[in-house]
């Protein structure tokens, strides 16, 4: 019984290694597809995908603010290196880092024109 037991224990913790593995560990594979998928395309539809991805559940769909700060107009209030220094570093709420930086560079020119 102890057996069976330890093993669906192990099952359980190999099950949620798995899962982790799946959906939250980006790695070198995910930054390689990106890089791919980015060629050939405008700076700003290039913004407007890493947006879409990594900013609007918190900023919202349209950037008009959620949980963070409303972005639609962003650019009347922080110069380009200025989000840029945001994105990079965080500020308040925000976490450093939530993309990389030739990322933040591309997507802070995008936010800047915003007025």
């Amino acid at each position: 019984m102890k057996k069976v037991g330890l093993t669906m224990i192990g099952n359980v913790i190999l099950a949620g290694c798995l899962v982790f593995l799946l959906f939250f560990y980006e790695g070198h594979q995910k930054q390689t597809t990106n890089k791919t998928a980015n060629k050939g395309t405008s700076s700003a539809d290039n913004a407007q995908k890493i947006v879409s991805s990594n900013c609007t559940t918190c900023h919202g769909q349209n950037l008009q603010g959620n949980v963070g700060p409303n972005l639609t107009k962003i650019g009347s209030k922080y110069s380009q290196s200025e989000i840029e220094n945001i994105i990079n570093h965080g500020k308040n709420a925000m976490p450093a880092g939530v993309i990389s930086a030739d990322q933040a560079k591309i997507v802070s020119e995008w936010l800047a024109q915003k007025k």
